[in-house]
């Protein structure tokens, strides 16, 4: 039985810790927080040790693992606390603010043989796995697009400050939602090796951006486009989306199923057909033990407690997160860079430009006007 403790009860932290309580593999035994409430409540109806300062709780309680889900910008001061003190560690995503430092934690991790997790629970839909195996043997033969898209509903209107809401905090639809989308294309497609394009646009937030947009570069052959979306009342929750174009067909992936339309099938594979193929989510993913949002939330958990089981490496770790924190500081710099201005034509202006100069020219006609009739009355 695997003793655990978990930093941080927001949102997310209450998710794994209701998925943790309920592990037949995990005993919960502390859990820290700066929310007195939220201790109050658990040290009464669950007994758990409760602290409000995770240094004393680590070094207080006797634990194997630890669940971080702090806001982001503290992920690496705790993560980094754990693995000092060998503990095995799942750390909420993004995992960090700064890849250097996320690699240089991945590395002490590996020294230590530590497991090392990190939130990336799309790796954990059946969907997108399929879609992986698919693309693994290259039955929409050699990619050569890709397009990747993440809406939903957070940011509708200007409203009060949270961490979220504070570039400082590690907040903002870049880290929080796009880094989904980010991972998802580090995963099934390999690491972009340059990025170009890139906007990062506020459209309610007034210090964190809302929207993000870019072009990745895998290889001189292969493109793909990344938008992201967190003020889209369009959408109930979240949504991802993946769509790869490849010489052999196309690949169309969400949460809910896998499209697969194959120009040609050389050789059988199972029940695939040439043209369209349909599969749902429904038919591809394997039962969990306990569900709350979504059968991935716990098979990402089910995971952690295996790998440190058998001692394997997990399928998304401090490396591979930090591959993402990478490509989203490389889209940083990127939009930073001034832009290319279109020119018009010599001898032609622009709607904008002729906007502009017509109320002067229109100003100096009145001038030239007047200037005519008092001339006139001189003479």
């Amino acid at each position: 039985m695997l003793r655990a403790g978990i930093i941080g009860l927001g949102k997310m932290g209450l998710s794994h810790h209701s998925i943790v309580n309920a592990h037949p593999e995990i005993a919960l035994k502390a859990v820290c927080d700066t929310s007195g409430y939220i201790l109050d409540v658990l040290a009464k109806y669950t007994g758990v040790g409760t602290y409000t300062d995770y240094k004393r709780m680590l070094a207080e309680e006797s634990l194997d693992c630890l669940f971080v889900a702090t806001p982001s910008k503290y992920h690496t001061e705790v993560v980094e606390a754990a693995l000092e003190r060998g503990l095995h560690v799942f750390c909420e995503k993004p995992f960090g603010l700064d890849p250097q430092t996320g690699y240089r934690l991945a590395d002490l991790a590996e020294r230590k043989r530590l497991v090392n997790q990190v939130g990336y629970h799309y790796r954990f839909v059946a969907a997108f796995n399929e879609a992986r195996r698919l693309l693994d043997r290259k039955l929409i033969g050699d990619l050569h697009h890709v397009r990747a898209e993440a809406y939903g509903p957070v940011v509708l209107r200007p409203k009060g400050s949270t961490w979220r809401s504070q570039k400082s905090e590690g907040g903002g639809c870049l880290f929080d939602y796009a880094c989904h989308a980010i991972d998802l294309l580090n995963y099934l497609a390999g690491r972009p090796r340059a990025v170009s394009g890139s906007v990062l646009n506020s459209v309610f937030s007034s210090d964190v951006d809302d929207e993000i947009y870019s072009t990745f570069h895998f290889s001189d052959r292969f493109q793909g486009q990344l938008a992201t979306n967190w003020s889209d009342e369009t959408h109930r929750k979240m949504s991802v989306r993946l769509s790869f174009w490849g010489t052999n067909g196309r690949i169309n992936v969400d949460r809910q199923e896998i499209q697969a339309y194959l120009r040609s099938l050389p050789e059988p594979f199972e029940d695939y057909k040439q043209g369209w193929n349909v599969r749902y989510t429904t038919g591809l993913t394997q039962p969990v033990w306990f569900y709350v949002r979504g059968e991935e939330y716990s098979a990402q958990i089910d995971h952690f407690v295996q790998c440190i089981q058998e001692g394997k490496q997990a399928l998304s770790n401090f490396r591979t997160a930090s591959d993402v924190t990478l490509v989203a500081s490389m889209m940083l710099q990127d939009a930073s860079k001034p832009r290319t201005l279109v020119q018009p034509e010599a001898g032609h202006q622009d709607a904008a430009a002729l906007e502009q100069t017509e109320p002067a020219r229109a100003a100096a006609r009145k001038r030239k006007f007047f200037g005519r009739l008092l001339s006139a009355g001189e003479t």
